[in-house]
């Protein structure tokens, strides 16, 4: 294995960590600092001259990373998803690429309804007031409550990045 192919497999693996550092800060606070959406996009920008994909391929991931923004934005508008699940969702796209992109967007919808009724069943349980004190378990427990969706796009991404060509190596 080359020495770029060894780069790229890293920041492959730094991108799925950040993937997993949205997915906890979604959970606990429902954010997604545009820090972590920025470091998505230029270790992508940085990893993507130097993986197998070629140039006409990254450009046309970054295109439909780019139309999943500006169709999430109007989503976002009209108050239907948060605005880091529209970045988070955008940066997934760079990480699964172009031809991923429907299938990306199958596995969010159903860890999202897996998530949705995770969280209605965890409503339904009465909890301890020791569990209770703590805000982001009282928000999640919270009849009514939002649905941290960056979790289901986080887990979306991590379940298909492995079987995009990031982890292969150039033969």
């Amino acid at each position: 294995m080359t020495t770029s192919a060894i780069l790229v497999n890293y920041a492959a693996v730094l991108a799925l960590s950040l993937f997993a550092v949205a997915l906890v800060s979604d959970l606990a606070t429902m954010t997604i600092g545009n820090n972590l959406i920025v470091a998505l996009l230029a270790l992508y920008l940085l990893a993507a001259p130097f993986s197998v994909y070629r140039w006409d391929q990254i450009a046309f991931t970054l295109g439909a990373s780019f139309c999943v923004l500006a169709a999430g934005l109007i989503v976002f508008a009209r108050g239907w998803v948060g605005g880091g699940d529209v970045k988070l969702a955008a940066a997934a796209v760079l990480w699964v690429g172009a031809e991923q992109t429907l299938d990306y967007f199958v596995h969010a919808s159903i860890f999202g309804g897996l998530l949705t009724l995770v969280l209605l069943a965890f409503r339904r349980m009465p909890l301890p007031p020791q569990a209770l004190r703590a805000a982001w378990i009282a928000r999640l427990h919270a009849a009514g409550g939002k649905v941290p969706y960056g979790v289901a796009l986080a887990i979306a991404a991590a379940f298909l990045m492995p079987t995009t060509r990031w982890f292969s190596s150039p033969t």
